[in-house]
Parts: C-alpha cells; sequence; structure tokens
C-alpha cells in the first residue's frame, strides 16, 4: 500500500508552492511536513490527505510570513519562481491559471492568511470549517476572508480570453520578431499598454522598475539585437502555458511568461535572477 506522503507528495508540493511563489521554498515545506507525518501515528489519522494538506498549509504560511522582510529588501522587482511543467497542466484549466505566473503575481498583493484562505478555497475547494482549523479562526471569519481575497484577485488578475494553442501561436511570432530584429513585427504583437516586469535579483541585469507601453518596450527589447546571433531562443511550458526561453553560451539566460489577450501579448514576465532558473532542467509534476 502506497504510503499518503507519497502519494500526495505533488498535492503538497503545489499547496506551497501557490502559497510561497518559490520552489525552492515549496520543496523545504514539503520536507517538513514530512518529518511531521513521520512522527505521528498514522493508525490515528483518519484522513491522510486532509491532515497533510494542513501540515503543508501551517508550515507554508509559517515560512511565507519569515520571508516577508527578504522581500522587501529584494532588488529591483520580486517575481514567482518559475516551473516547468508538463502540457498536460493546461488541461486542467483551474489548476493552469492558480500557478500562473500572472495569477502568483496577483496573489503576492494578498496577506499571508488571505492568500492561503484564496488558495485552499477557490483552488483546492477545501469547505471553510477545514480552512478554519487550519489557518486558526472561525468558519465565519474565513467566509470573510475569502470574499476580500476573491474581490481583490478579481480586480488585479489581468485578463486573458485565449487558450494554450493561441497563446503559442502568438508567443512565436514574438519570438520570431525578437529573434529577427523585426520591429514592425513586435509593434503587432504587443498590446499598446503592455507591461513588462524583470526579475534579476541583483545578480545580473535586469529593469528595476516595470516597463509601460509599447513604444518604450520595443526601445528597450531592442538591446536584444546584440546577442540574438549568439542566442539560443524557444519555447517551453512553463507554469501550465507556453512560455519562452533564451539560452546564451550554453547556460539558461532568461524564462518569459506571457498573458495574451485579444490576440496581443498584455503582460511579459522576465524572469533573468539565475537562482531562480536552477529548477527548470526538469519538469515539475503539480496536482490538486
Amino acid at each position: 500500500m502506497t504510503d499518503p506522503f507519497v502519494a500526495h507528495r505533488s498535492l503538497l508540493f503545489t499547496v506551497a508552492y501557490e502559497i510561497l511563489g518559490s520552489a525552492a521554498d515549496a520543496e523545504d515545506v514539503v520536507q517538513e511536513t514530512w518529518l511531521r507525518w513521520a512522527a505521528v501515528d498514522h493508525a490515528e489519522v483518519r484522513d491522510p490527505r486532509a491532515f497533510l494538506m494542513r501540515i503543508a498549509t501551517r508550515q507554508a504560511l509559517n515560512r511565507l510570513r519569515a520571508l516577508a522582510r527578504r522581500r522587501e529588501d529584494y532588488v529591483g522587482e520580486w517575481l514567482p519562481e518559475p516551473l516547468l511543467t508538463t502540457p498536460d497542466v493546461a488541461d486542467d484549466v483551474e489548476l493552469a491559471e492558480s500557478v500562473s505566473m500572472a495569477m502568483l503575481t496577483v496573489l503576492e498583493t494578498l496577506t499571508p492568511t488571505e492568500r492561503a484562505v484564496f488558495v485552499l478555497r477557490e483552488v483546492f475547494d477545501l469547505p471553510y470549517e477545514e480552512i478554519a482549523v487550519v489557518v486558526d479562526k472561525k468558519a465565519a471569519a474565513v467566509r470573510q476572508v475569502a470574499r476580500r481575497a476573491r474581490a481583490h484577485v478579481a480586480a488585479r488578475r489581468p485578463r486573458m480570453d485565449v487558450g494554450p494553442r493561441e497563446q503559442q501561436v502568438v508567443v512565436e511570432r514574438f519570438l520570431k520578431a525578437l529573434t529577427s530584429g523585426d520591429v514592425h513585427g513586435l509593434m503587432e504583437v504587443l498590446a499598446p499598454d503592455i507591461v513588462v516586469v524583470a526579475d534579476g535579483g541583483g545578480l545580473v541585469a535586469a529593469a528595476r522598475k516595470p516597463i509601460v507601453g509599447a513604444d518604450k518596450v520595443v526601445a528597450f527589447l531592442s538591446r536584444f539585437a546584440r546577442i540574438a546571433p549568439v542566442a539560443v531562443v524557444d519555447t517551453l511550458w512553463l507554469n501550465g502555458a507556453p512560455g519562452g526561453r533564451i539560452v546564451l553560451d550554453g547556460e539558461l539566460n532568461t524564462v518569459m511568461s506571457f498573458v495574451v489577450d485579444s490576440g496581443r501579448i498584455t503582460r511579459l514576465y522576465a524572469v533573468r535572477n539565475p537562482q531562480k532558473l536552477s529548477r527548470l532542467v526538469v519538469e515539475t509534476v503539480l496536482a490538486r
């Protein structure tokens, strides 16, 4: 018989990742959960899945609160740590949306408790009574937190009206225009009010503030022309959606996640911090 922890490991990672936005920290939470699971009498646990999710969520919340100061001191814009995922993640639309870079960025604007409640309720559909035990609040209070978090997310969530195949087409058009230096092609694929957010973590060059507007973005992207002849640019599945990758001198240099609306890119998230690119050699299995 499969140990419940092994059976639910991908689920626990997904819960922790959505709360933390960091794969490295999510892995630490999974390990901490295993240590606590190993220390209890399994015969006394009536619902192993719920028990394990409760432990993982509490550990993730504790870690998120401890990380708050570190993120405040982060150099430049902070973006979630991207994941290399399989195309089938996109088959679960709700899961794919919940782990998208766009959604994780919005979740960063919630309080730790709001984020945990939103993830457990909206993504994993846990009963309010069960969430109340996790966050140490009454069920009525959890309902209010969930309502507030939903409204907050709805007001800030970027609109995206295309499926994976349509997004793939737009991403490929963008990458082709980028590598060929086709300014007209870039202007056609970028929304007039596009926002680009880059994360270098102070370790590599990256825009310290968001770049807004197609003209400014194209001017910024024109710098790529200097390395285009020696760069390898292709697509990959990033956080459940088609994304872009730039490899330079055999090393992963940048990954890009996109929000596409009406055939144009409205958001571009570029992760360049090498510490956040280390996991992008193997696919991460997500589950709910």
